[in-house]
């Protein structure tokens, strides 16, 4: 009259699948799960990925005299929000950032013209900037030059310093 269904094979097929299924939505969730996280842990970094050379102190109009400092900073082809400045003088040191906004800083002048309102290089541009040494605490001969930009409010690396800072010749 009727077939018998051998329900013991059937229940061992359902299991299977309950399982590869399981093991599916785990994996699923776990992907998920580490994924956000590695996407939150490089977002700040991505900002800074490929600026390499493309913020620099330029050496041919950076120099010093006894109570002053010049320094020429190059922007490339990227825009940056503002410029974390930092500078050497015999174990004494100072850090200011330049901004994309107008803003005065002590001891910090632009060149030539000696105006107060300091701002960033634009996209492929570049200026030049006068630093009081006096008036900053520095005396002596500067050791080291670093700038780092700052990128989608994330402080990159130095992109770049000079350890070596010749005499200004006028």
């Amino acid at each position: 009259m009727g077939k018998k269904i051998n329900k013991k094979g059937l229940s061992s097929i359902v299991a299977t699948i309950l399982l590869i299924a399981l093991t599916v939505v785990l994996v699923g969730t776990v992907w998920t799960i580490v994924t956000n996280l590695v996407e939150k842990s490089t977002e700040g970094s991505e900002s800074c990925f490929g600026i390499f050379e493309k913020v620099s102190l330029n050496s041919e109009y950076t120099c010093y005299n006894d109570s002053e400092i010049r320094f020429s900073i190059d922007v490339g082809d990227i825009d940056i929000e503002e410029i974390l400045v930092g500078i050497s003088v015999g174990g004494s040191s100072t850090t200011f950032k330049i901004k994309e906004t107008p803003s005065e800083i002590d001891n910090l002048i632009m060149y030539p013209g000696g105006s107060s309102s300091i701002i960033i290089p634009s996209k492929n541009g570049g200026l030049t900037y006068v630093l009081n040494m006096d008036g900053a605490g520095l005396s002596g001969t500067p050791d080291l030059i670093s700038i780092a930009p700052i990128i989608k409010g994330t402080q990159c690396d130095t992109s770049d310093s000079m350890n070596y800072i010749i005499r200004c010749s006028t």
